[in-house]
């Protein structure tokens, strides 16, 4: 059995969009972070910071979005989304899902809020820096691993498209806007989309302003 504990529009949309494709059935757990009074203290059971994405798969918990990556591509192997151990591909995947929440996301984060520093104070370095990496990787090859899709690029993926087209935080480089074109027109993404959407639509913060589709 997997439960999956889901916010729609948020970090955790990403592992939405992995389970549809890896076709794996799960019971989804709406998370309502904007509730009033805040997200139940029973959750923190399952997440310490009471945050999404969280599974739960067979009784064991896993939390962090490239751990749970990790966790379900390599349980699912069926569907083909994780480069084996023997795979030369494996050390790209491995390499991009771990960029993606240590590297990318905090410096998105510190752009966004005005953080200023210098790259020796912290660990995940400077945005420029991430910006010209990404921009050299994804020139390179098609894929964040190579020259086949991955789960990997769900993370990345979905990364880039939102801090790009919807924060506006990224630059919307060509190389940028061709990946996230290239790879929003897998039917999984699509479908996930249409969940979140869905779901959305049962959370009162969603209206007016708020609604799915508001910057």
């Amino acid at each position: 059995m997997l439960k999956f504990y889901h916010a729609p529009w948020s970090r955790s949309s990403s592992v939405l969009w992995l389970l549809e494709e890896l076709q794996a059935p799960y019971d989804l757990e709406l998370v309502d972070m904007h509730a009033q009074g805040g997200v139940p203290e029973s959750y923190r059971a399952i997440q310490p910071s009471k945050k999404v994405p969280a599974i739960v798969h067979d009784g064991h918990i896993v939390t962090e979005r490239a751990a749970i990556t990790l966790y379900l591509a390599d349980m699912f192997p069926e569907a083909g989304l994780a480069p084996a151990i023997d795979d030369p591909a494996r050390a790209a995947y491995l390499r991009s899902l771990v960029y993606h929440d240590a590297v990318f996301d905090p410096v998105v984060c510190a752009r966004v809020h005005g953080l200023a520093y210098e790259s020796r104070d912290y660990p995940f370095g400077t945005f420029d820096d991430m910006v010209a990496f990404l921009e050299r990787q994804l020139g390179e090859t098609p894929y964040a691993a190579g020259d086949r899709f991955t789960a990997a690029d769900v993370q990345l993926g979905t990364g880039i498209g939102y801090t790009m087209n919807i924060m506006n935080a990224l630059p919307e480089r060509p190389v940028f806007k061709e990946y996230v074109a290239r790879i929003e027109q897998r039917p999984a993404y699509r479908k996930a989309q249409q969940i979140d959407m869905e779901l959305a639509s049962r959370i009162p913060f969603f209206s007016g302003e708020n609604a799915p589709g508001k910057v």
